[in-house]
């Protein structure tokens, strides 16, 4: 029988609005964990991945740093605007987000912060390329001015707190607008016990893009298209990858970047070997895509109608995600970024 096509209502769901997560726990690892092997559905807590992970397993990070990306200014006329980095391009230029009651034109003046002036030099697409003043690198005035930008269904200002709870306690690399949230489950502590149970550690970054949080529009899903992110697999993670699957040892992306580096990155390789290196992946993952490097993905809940819920329901199969998440919102999990996670078990038979 041939399968249904699927649609994008088919990546709908009704959210209480008080289970979007506002705020994270006290701590870290304090977060609920789904477990979700076909359909088998658990009830279980962060710590419990001391005993799920096995010997052998491989844990693979992103270590991606959030920029410090949202600026608030006028343009030379007046009107104010607000500002997302996308991504530094150039020691004194982005690529950024404008939203203004005009669209600014190029060669306008941009105050930002009360502390620099930005030019806007092109409209690229939805972007914008701004030219940051000369004496300073534009990380370091992003770091010293901007804000740190929390997602928009949190419905506050990034707070004191938050500059150590939205990042991972791994974070090393600047350049994300969002932070991989999966990763932020992980308290030092957590890792280390992970590490005396026989589980593995790496490295992977991609630096996340303002469109994760870009709703699909189209009914026709091979039509959307994602943003390109940037992403760098490092030749010791390849290695560790490798040995990992030849002892039969198992493959645990935490978070969806982490998965689409290593899947991006099998298809850039010859005969599905992972490519070690920098790469950009615009990789959008539909249910029938044939996963080639992850057994096992830990994720938080995401959005409906999202690329990102696509991707999961790939991974562990459309109607265990279904039923996973009708199960998750009668239980009262907290959704999204600083809510509770969903540890998936690849399903080899979508």
């Amino acid at each position: 029988m041939p399968q249904k096509k699927l649609t994008l209502a088919d990546f709908d769901y009704l959210l209480p609005p008080q289970l979007i997560a506002q705020a994270p726990l006290p701590a870290r690892s304090a977060s609920r964990l789904l477990t979700v092997d076909g359909t088998r559905i658990e009830d279980r807590h962060i710590p419990d991945l001391v005993r799920l992970l096995q010997p052998g397993d491989l844990l693979v990070l992103n270590d991606t740093r959030v920029l410090h990306a949202r600026l608030y200014g006028s343009k030379s006329s007046g009107g104010e605007i607000e500002v997302l980095v996308e991504r530094i391009v150039a020691d004194h230029e982005v690529l950024a987000q404008i939203r203004a009651s005009k669209p600014p034109r190029p060669g306008t003046v941009l105050r930002l912060e009360h502390a620099f002036d930005a030019r806007v030099v092109a409209r690229e697409g939805e972007f914008y390329r701004l030219h940051f003043p000369d004496h300073a690198l534009a990380i370091d005035l992003l770091e010293r001015h901007g804000r740190l930008p929390l997602p928009p269904y949190i419905q506050r200002s990034a707070a004191a707190d938050d500059e150590a709870r939205y990042q991972t306690v791994f974070a090393r690399a600047h350049g994300s607008v969002a932070a991989p949230t999966a990763g932020l489950h992980f308290d030092a502590d957590l890792l280390a016990a992970l590490e005396a149970g026989g589980c593995r550690i790496a490295q992977v970054t991609l630096h996340v893009g303002a469109g994760t949080f870009q709703p699909v529009r189209t009914e026709n899903l091979a039509a959307h298209r994602m943003h390109r992110e940037r992403y760098f697999l490092p030749p010791q993670t390849v290695q560790a990858i490798e040995e990992t699957q030849e002892r039969g040892g198992r493959i645990v992306a935490v978070g969806t970047t982490t998965l689409r580096t290593l899947e991006s990155a099998a298809l850039s390789g010859s005969g599905g070997k992972l490519c070690a290196g920098a790469g950009e992946t615009d990789l959008f993952i539909l249910p029938g895509f044939k996963f080639r490097a992850v057994d096992l993905l830990l994720t938080n809940f995401h959005l409906p109608k999202s690329t990102l819920l696509m991707l999961v329901s790939a991974f562990a199969g459309p109607e265990h995600i279904r039923r996973a998440y009708v199960h998750a919102i009668a239980q009262a999990y907290r959704f999204f970024s600083y809510g509770d996670a969903m540890l998936l078990t690849r399903n080899h038979a979508v």
